[in-house]
This record gives structure tokens, C-alpha cells and sequence, in this order.
């Protein structure tokens, strides 16, 4: 299947393996998760996760009555649907979600596809797919606070990875509300630490960082939530 709007992510798509150790270092208190259900509870309701990759997180909605995977790459796609036999894998992205109208709850887009300025066919695709009363959320670096957004303040090539104040005007012009989380990546070992830290930031920027912190096995992290309901 050919999707118009798909770009393979060189972090995701590029190094699945490696990325793995990174979901698990991702905000080890569950603050995240948290604050996804107190937004839009999916208890007993149906939801999406809008761009899964290789389904880390889908395990995590085990209390819905449905969850539904959504990815484009076709080299994640397996690695999604082997992930949990209770979740449902498609093949599919944000411009074309393969699922009748008004047919879910739910939708978790995380650090996938909506930044603008061409993001609104998307948004629009989502709509669709929601129930009235259904919710949207999108989750998205902070680059105000925490160590990360220093981190993507200094990278020359952070402006690929999205976010920013565009996007955060964007949302706020569409009506969405905004959620911010101060969580933090924890790692095993420094190895793994600074391996994803370069993988996300191959300019040098991780270097530099990491350099001027010798011990860190971690750092703290912000997340932007942005959500939309239906209806």
C-alpha cells in the first residue's frame, strides 16, 4: 500500500532495536500514561494508536474494550502485530486510517505526523474516525523545560523532529487543550544512554552534552500533550 503522506522516521524506522531500549527508558513513573487517561479515559472504549510503530505501547490500554494499532512502515507493521494478540494492527496512517466513520474513542498520536504546516488532512482524517464526544491527543516534545528541550534548542537539525512554537500555535488555533508533563528518561547503563541520545541527535549536539555531563544515565524530559474532542 502506497501512503502519500509517509515518511520512514530515521530513529523508529531506522534502528527498531535501539529505539526499543529507548521506549523502555521513556518516563518511568507512568506520568505520561497518566495523564493520557485523566484526558481521555479508555476504559471499556475503543482506541487508536495513531502511528504505533513497533507497538511498544499498546500493552499499555489492556483495560479498553479494543485497541487498534495504525502504522505505515512496513517493517514495523510485524513487529507491531506480533507485539500483543489482543491488539489489532493496520496498515494505514494519519491521512488514511482504514476504519469506518464515528467507529472510536480514542486516539494517540505520539510524536508522529502532526506537526504543520500540512498536518490538517490528518487531523481532519481523525475527526472521521471519532465518535462525538471522542478525544484526540497528540503528544509532543516540550522545548521549554527539561533537559531534552535544551537538547533540541542547540541541534541544528531539530527542526525535522517537529514540534516547536509553530506547532504549539497551530493547536491552539484549532481549539486544542494543553497538557504539560515533566517526566525524564532513565536508562540502564551510560552506554545505552548515550547511544540513543546520538541516535536522536547525530549532529554532535549528544556529544557535547554528554560530554559536559560525564555521569548521566538519564536526563529530565517534557512532554506537550494537545487534545481535540469531537464533537
Amino acid at each position: 500500500m502506497q501512503l502519500s503522506d509517509f515518511s520512514p522516521a530515521p530513529n523508529q524506522g531506522g534502528n527498531p532495536e535501539l529505539y526499543e531500549i529507548e521506549n523502555r527508558a521513556v518516563d518511568p513513573k507512568g506520568l505520561v500514561l497518566g495523564a493520557l487517561a485523566e484526558i481521555a479515559p479508555w476504559r471499556g472504549r475503543s482506541l487508536v494508536d495513531l502511528g504505533c510503530g513497533s507497538g511498544f505501547w499498546l500493552g499499555c490500554y489492556a483495560d479498553a474494550a479494543e485497541v487498534i494499532g495504525v502504522e505505515p512502515d512496513p517493517g514495523l507493521v510485524p513487529l507491531a502485530a506480533a507485539r500483543d494478540a489482543s491488539a489489532r494492527v493496520l496498515t494505514g496512517s494519519a491521512e488514511h486510517i482504514p476504519l469506518p466513520d464515528a467507529s472510536v474513542d480514542v486516539v494517540h498520536a505520539r510524536f508522529a505526523y502532526f506537526w504543520p504546516p500540512r498536518c490538517e488532512p490528518g487531523l481532519q482524517e481523525v475527526l472521521r474516525v471519532l465518535r462525538p464526544g471522542g478525544t484526540l491527543v497528540v503528544i509532543d516534545n516540550d522545548w521549554q523545560n527539561g533537559d531534552f528541550a535544551e537538547l533540541l534548542r542547540a541541534s541544528a537539525g531539530s527542526a525535522a523532529m517537529g514540534g516547536g512554537v509553530r506547532t504549539h500555535a497551530w493547536w491552539s488555533e484549532r481549539g486544542a487543550e494543553r497538557t504539560e508533563v515533566l517526566s525524564e528518561w532513565a536508562f540502564d547503563s551510560r552506554d545505552d544512554f548515550a547511544a540513543v541520545l546520538r541516535m536522536e541527535f547525530p549532529d554532535g549536539t549528544a556529544d557535547a552534552w554528554l560530554e559536559q555531563h560525564p555521569e548521566a544515565t538519564g536526563l529530565s524530559y517534557g512532554f506537550v500533550l494537545f487534545s481535540v474532542r469531537q464533537g
